[in-house]
């Protein structure tokens, strides 16, 4: 597992707001080859897809279309209900993630951006998908999304 949590999430988590409120209405980018060695860093690789509600067009700053969690249980929240798509925008392998808050963020390196960064896999990765090859117009999905505080 290779969660990095950016400065902003970081004291987001640390002051008033939870993971939630965070990341709430916000979208996963995916991209190629690994990721960079922090969150604060521009991105690294080829953008792949854009992870949406329903695959659906995102404005930062609105909710629409935006990713939703179902309620905190035993330290977890998971994805709701939605169905959490996104279309291959370029063709290459998926490699890594990177999860952002609903509002407008340029993607160049910040440290006060809310982001979190991790691995994607088929299986043992923080994002797991059925199918790294990404093709151009291909519809792909997330089915199970789960970010946990550990207890000890």
């Amino acid at each position: 597992m290779t969660i990095k949590l950016s400065t902003g999430t970081r004291n987001g988590l640390a002051g008033t707001s939870g993971y939630g409120a965070l990341f709430a209405n916000g979208i996963i980018y995916i991209y190629s080859g690994p990721q960079p060695l922090t969150a604060d860093a521009a991105p690294t690789g080829t953008l792949l897809g854009i992870v949406t509600k329903d695959g659906g067009a995102f404005t930062p700053g609105s909710p629409t279309n935006g990713l939703t969690f179902a309620a905190v249980a035993d330290g977890a929240i998971t994805k709701s209900t939605d169905n959490w798509k996104f279309t291959g925008l370029a063709a290459g392998t998926a490699g890594w993630f990177r999860q952002v808050g609903n509002a407008a963020d340029s993607l160049a390196a910040s440290t006060t951006a809310v982001r979190m960064d991790g691995s994607v896999g088929t299986n043992g990765a923080d994002l797991n998908l059925s199918n790294l090859s990404v093709a151009v117009g291909s519809p792909n999905t997330i089915d199970v999304f789960r970010f946990t505080i550990p207890a000890q």
